[in-house]
């Protein structure tokens, strides 16, 4: 089949303007990124909002009572935090020498068992500091972000006041001023609640975590709370991540069966969560590939920062269910998820006159 040269030019268009648009991204990303937290703050807002409404309260009372709520939260887990980090940060390096006595002790059982491991090179591979830095510069990526605390909180006011006219917008927009077209609403009622949902179950993952770590002992517990909560937005990959630092400061702090009551705590925690809680609230049509939640980690990444990472799966799944939309797009978003092909239907066994 031939390609005609009109088609092979609207595809060159189409490329040239992805580039150019991805380009003006990355340049305008200082605007774009407050822009795009202060979307998420107010969509996983809006529930409360919704809530507060169905039970008559005035919306402005809600809305000031939101904000309030978050302002409160944010001054007392920034400065929690921050007094957690400047800690740990001046404990790494006793961290680190005592995770190097442990290795040590490793290393001799194992030689004893002739075989032979260099403890240099298990500890660079193991380095608490190493696996902090995830953490560490995707907190302060998140903190350089909230320094434009003021104009993200007065774009979150706004966007909850016009909340409830943005659909009929959209349609008018769009040139459907009848509001016909469903997949529209379907499109803004996915998004809602995939990032509610969402943004809930990594509270709750972080309570989780936070109070497995006090129970247990381990220093910082606040701090990986945090990291948890934050991490949970990108699957598999993020709980790995989150996981990581508390486990072996547990081992450094406490010993092996701690670390191992930590570690068995956070698969349980995400277990529950990703396997049970999740697809309960969420339903299981909403899921990326594992290659698609890797690579969008890196592309998002490397165009907005930290603030891109932490919004990577949410922002890939927006543009997954807006592919969904459409019945054009519909086989972009079937490459992007997980779900299981449906088996093929086996081809009727052709009949033969003898038959009939």
């Amino acid at each position: 089949m031939q390609i005609s040269p009109s088609s092979s030019l609207r595809t060159l268009l189409v490329m040239a303007s992805v580039v150019i648009i991805l380009a003006g991204l990355k340049t305008a990303s200082a605007i774009i990124v407050p822009f795009l937290m202060s979307v998420f703050i107010a969509i996983s807002c809006y529930p409360l909002i919704d809530w507060a409404g169905r039970h008559r309260i005035p919306r402005w009372l809600a809305i000031v009572l939101v904000i309030l709520l978050i302002v409160i939260m944010g001054m007392f887990l920034a400065g929690l935090v921050g007094r957690s980090m400047n800690d740990f940060s001046a404990k790494l390096p006793m961290y680190r020498q005592q995770l190097g006595d442990k290795f040590a002790m490793l290393t001799h059982y194992l030689t004893v068992l002739d075989i032979r491991i260099d403890k240099s090179q298990l500890l660079s591979y193991l380095d608490p500091g190493m696996a902090m830095s995830v953490v560490s510069n995707l907190l302060s990526g998140v903190g350089g972000v909230m320094t434009n605390f003021m104009l993200i909180l007065l774009t979150v006011v706004f966007m909850l006041f016009e909340a409830d006219s943005f659909p009929r917008k959209v349609h008018i927009a769009l040139d459907d001023p009848a509001m016909k077209l469903q997949h529209i609403d379907r499109f803004l009622a996915s998004v809602k609640n995939y990032l509610a949902i969402k943004t809930g179950v990594s509270l709750l993952t972080g309570v989780l975590a936070g109070l497995l770590l006090y129970i247990i002992g381990v220093d910082h517990f606040m701090l990986w709370a945090v990291a948890a909560f934050l991490l949970n937005y990108v699957p598999n990959i993020g709980s790995i991540i989150a996981a990581l630092p508390p486990v072996l400061l547990a081992l450094v702090q406490l010993g092996a069966a701690e670390a191992g009551m930590v570690a068995l705590g956070y698969v349980a925690i995400n277990m529950v969560m990703g396997n049970i809680i999740e697809p309960r609230y969420m339903g299981r049509g909403l899921g990326l590939s594992t290659l698609v939640v890797f690579l969008s980690l890196i592309f998002w990444g490397w165009l907005l920062g930290a603030v891109g990472m932490l919004l990577s799966v949410p922002l890939t799944m927006i543009v997954k269910i807006a592919l969904e939309s459409n019945e054009e797009s519909r086989w972009l978003a079937m490459l992007l998820g997980s779900e299981n092909l449906p088996a093929q239907q086996p081809e009727p066994a052709p009949t033969s006159p003898e038959d009939d």
